[in-house]
């Protein structure tokens, strides 16, 4: 497999002149990825081994995968892209980047509610590949686990002066704000995010990873995280993050209403695709049980597939060894509430 950066291909056509020499029949599929784990690695390998079908990455991230598919236009090599985040995967959906494809086996291996609404020829425009949920963490010695149980409490006047959490308009609150609104309706859910200004502790600030740091150090005491920020910190050997690990108890909310939110990384299909059916092969690749596993694993996630499921230790100790709730609703509806959710936010001053 051949790999590369973004920022090296800049102003070269190094990629797309290599595509344009290929034929239709060339065993090749050409990757734009906003994933950069090493478990990766053995994942294409084993692809190409099993399939005879070289891959050509390009590593980015969403914004810059999506910004970089519109100035390439038609002359984009691109055939497959892997995103991070469902709102990035919606936002390339109807930008028209993607392809929708037909796929019995990625129909009959990834929920409905974890894919994009079929076109009018039942075609789908992306696929979750993996799932990951965002928690609520606090601070064990400062706050009850029944006090930050839901969502909703994250807004409650009970909570004031007790919350951190990164920008408002990052893609991961994005669609977390997004899939509330589904669940509550824009009205409520403007209150809600009002609520949710009204119990800063701090300005919005940095990444997932440190609102969890900051929970420990009692500078806030509860955040909101994706479970694999706090998945690595119980996996790693630092003592420094066996510390923060310690002194914070997690949440997955709304186990008693709509369930937790469940976010995505997935793919798709580029529209300009030179080689769809290595496209398609790849994706249906990545929906098989090994590579479910291989993928989620990666980054301390869930596979998306149906009937699949991870031995990850963090992850099952993060929710006790027992099964959690998840929230249905469909992830593309979480993305198209997005501009809407924007609006929100400016509204109510969440910076």
């Amino acid at each position: 497999m051949s790999k590369t950066s973004l920022p090296a291909l800049l102003g070269t056509c190094a990629l797309a002149l290599a595509a344009g020499a290929a034929t239709a029949q060339e065993q090749v599929v050409n990757l734009y990825s906003a994933r950069h784990y090493s478990t990766d690695e053995a994942l294409y390998n084993d692809f190409t081994k099993a399939t005879g079908i070289k891959i050509n990455r390009v590593d980015a991230d969403d914004a810059g995968i999506l910004a970089r598919l519109k100035a390439e236009g038609t002359a984009s090599p691109a055939d497959v892209i892997l995103l991070v985040d469902a709102a990035r995967l919606y936002k390339g959906e109807m930008e028209g980047l993607f392809k929708p494809i037909q796929s019995k086996l990625l129909n009959d291996a990834i929920p409905a509610h974890l894919r994009s609404q079929p076109a009018a020829d039942g075609g789908i425009a992306w696929y979750g590949l993996s799932t990951r949920a965002r928690v609520i963490v606090y601070n064990k010695a400062k706050v009850q686990k029944d006090d930050v149980d839901t969502y909703e409490e994250l807004g409650d006047p009970k909570n004031k002066g007790k919350l951190c959490i990164r920008s408002g308009s990052h893609p991961y609150n994005l669609s977390l704000f997004g899939a509330v609104t589904e669940h509550l309706g824009e009205q409520k859910a403007q209150a809600w995010l009002q609520g949710m200004v009204d119990n800063l502790a701090r300005p919005p600030k940095g990444g997932d990873t440190d609102q969890i740091k900051a929970v420990a150090a009692g500078e806030c005491d509860i955040a909101v995280t994706n479970s694999y920020y706090l998945a690595r910190m119980m996996r790693s050997n630092k003592p420094e993050d066996t510390a923060v690990v310690n002194k914070v108890g997690v949440v997955f909310p709304n186990q008693q209403s709509w369930g937790t939110h469940m976010n995505i990384a997935g793919g798709a299909v580029a529209r300009h695709a030179k080689h769809p059916e290595n496209a398609i092969k790849f994706l249906e690749y990545l929906a098989s049980a090994q590579a479910q596993n291989y993928f989620a694993n990666g980054n301390n996630e869930w596979p998306a597939a149906q009937g699949v499921t991870t031995d990850n230790p963090a992850l099952k100790a993060m929710a006790g060894g027992k099964p959690f709730k998840s929230e249905t609703i469909p992830i593309s509806a979480v993305g198209a509430n997005t501009v809407k959710v924007q609006q929100m936010l400016d509204r109510v001053g969440f910076k």
